[in-house]
């Protein structure tokens, strides 16, 4: 684990992802089905708090089902957002997303845990500067905290169709949406100052990762927690899955 002055600076340089190794989420899945972590076991039990997840770009709600169920069965409250394919104005999705911690805050009278998968993860830390008051655990798997886009070129270009598809449908708010340099609330959110007095921030990652660099999911003001497996799978593995545990059973701040 890197200290969190000491972190490895993101490469610069075009790198291709290992695409055809992200097929291994099936088998982290079929570890985690006979895994006793799946049951509840050898983990804190939950105190109830409601947990938000958010799925990846690209991906629904669907995506989230298995650690829906398990964090139910383990003592929390998940909640998703409704997303179908999340590809779409960072800002509209960020939107979405508050209203629906907002509404869980409201119906339990207590802050909210957010999780987050890749862009997910974004939203999570994002919502974490902009409303702490309703966020009180924010966590990340396979996020690129530090830069947005440090990811493969292959993904890069599907980030690249998505844009195209969301500033022509006049669905975005700023001509740069979905990129680096994008000027709307949702990007000024994310680049704020992290409110860790206030809220606990964990970003979960793997050397593993053949989609995002995993370089950019370590931020100085996370708890960053390293694990073994795939990009996509980061939401199916079961080291994944203690690590949530782990940083759920964290006190409030």
């Amino acid at each position: 684990m890197f200290l969190r002055t000491d972190l490895p600076p993101v490469p610069a340089d075009r790198w291709a992802g290992a695409h055809l190794r992200e097929t291994r989420w099936q088998l982290e899945l079929c570890r985690l089905l006979v895994d006793p972590v799946l049951l509840g076991r050898g983990v804190p039990r939950g105190d109830g708090r409601a947990v938000v997840l958010l799925p990846g770009f690209g991906a629904g709600d669907q995506t989230l089902i298995v650690l829906a169920a398990w964090l139910a069965r383990i003592g929390y409250r998940p909640y998703t957002c409704g997303f179908v394919a999340n590809t779409g104005c960072s800002d509209r999705a960020l939107e979405r997303v508050e209203r629906r911690v907002e509404r869980a805050y409201d119906r339990h009278g207590r802050r909210v845990a957010v999780i987050g998968h890749s862009r997910g993860g974004h939203y999570a830390r994002a919502l974490a500067h902009r409303r702490p008051e309703l966020v009180s655990h924010a966590i990340s798997a396979g996020a690129g905290l530090r830069q947005m886009l440090a990811a493969s070129y292959v993904t890069q270009g599907a980030v690249g169709a998505a844009r195209r598809v969301t500033v022509h449908s006049g669905r975005a708010r700023s001509p740069r949406c979905l990129t680096e340099g994008c000027d709307c609330a949702f990007a000024r959110d994310f680049a704020g100052a992290f409110p860790s007095d206030r809220v606990r921030m964990t970003s979960i990652y793997s050397k593993g990762d053949g989609v995002v660099r995993w370089q950019a999911a370590l931020v100085p003001y996370a708890e960053n927690v390293e694990v073994a497996g795939s990009h996509v799978g980061l939401i199916f593995n079961r080291k994944t899955y203690r690590a949530i545990a782990d940083a759920l059973a964290e006190p409030e701040l």
